[in-house]
């Protein structure tokens, strides 16, 4: 069980995420949607502090945490359970995909580069780039640099993934294989949380949907509930202009 408490954070006396709490259990896929501004970014990037929360509290199958006294310690073992997929993949140009894959083995979990590199190269493989294992990020697609990203996030062996908008820096003729491996990622019971813009994806992927609006979340529910039964006129709002726009072809 994973647990997130009371979750706050400001910009600049701006409320970005407004007493967040939510529950989700091992092997659930968390699926965040809503209008961009809504806080669904900053949700992910402060439970693993890349974001400083103002305060609320995390339970990580027993590790636990608040977000307003954090130690140095306290956040190194919060990042060896955590890993994170990056809209813009932050991948180190000057390195291959297998060392972009062993970094954080090697600096986060204190491994030596032998141990490092089976890992890595098993993940490669897992996402269909073993043959691309020494070739550095300027001579890969964006779609492979984005699964080299998913490679190094689950190399760590994360009791919580975290996902951001996987597709949002790809061509349209590239986003298929990101999801693929993402969908992969699920069935093979990883817990993750999502962001994603992709409905139907969401729809096919996730065990239960947050919809957010203004930092709260306002609707929560298995797919079915929220994206064809949504109790908010907010979420039947969106729900109902994102499909609109899609059948347009905008």
């Amino acid at each position: 069980m994973i647990k997130v408490s009371h979750l706050s954070k400001s910009f600049h006396h701006n409320l970005i995420l407004d007493d967040i709490s939510v529950e989700i259990e091992k092997g659930d896929v968390v699926a965040l949607i809503g209008s961009s501004g809504a806080g669904k970014s900053t949700f992910l990037r402060s439970l693993n502090c890349l974001e400083k929360a103002d305060k609320g509290e995390l339970d990580l199958e027993g590790f636990k945490v608040d977000f307003s006294t954090i130690t140095n310690k306290q956040r190194l073992e919060l990042r060896q359970q955590t890993a994170m997929v990056f809209q813009q993949f932050n991948l180190f140009q000057h390195r291959t995909a297998l060392e972009n894959v062993k970094e954080g083995l090697k600096i986060v979990k204190k491994m030596s580069d032998s141990e490092a590199n089976k890992i890595a190269e098993e993940q490669l493989k897992l996402v269909g780039l073993s043959e691309r294992a020494h070739y550095y990020p300027k001579h890969l697609s964006g779609g492979q640099q984005q699964r080299v990203g998913i490679a190094r996030a689950l190399a760590m062996k994360p009791k919580l993934l975290l996902v951001d908008e996987p597709t949002s820096a790809l061509d349209p003729e590239l986003v298929g294989e990101v999801l693929q491996t993402i969908k992969r990622t699920a069935a093979s019971g990883q817990t993750m949380i999502l962001v994603s813009h992709e409905m139907n994806f969401v729809y096919e992927v996730a065990n239960k949907v947050l919809f957010l609006e203004k930092g709260k979340i306002i609707e929560e529910g298995t797919p079915d509930e929220v994206f064809n039964h949504p109790k908010s006129q907010r979420a039947k709002e969106f729900l109902q202009n994102y499909f609109r726009t899609k059948v347009s072809g905008a």
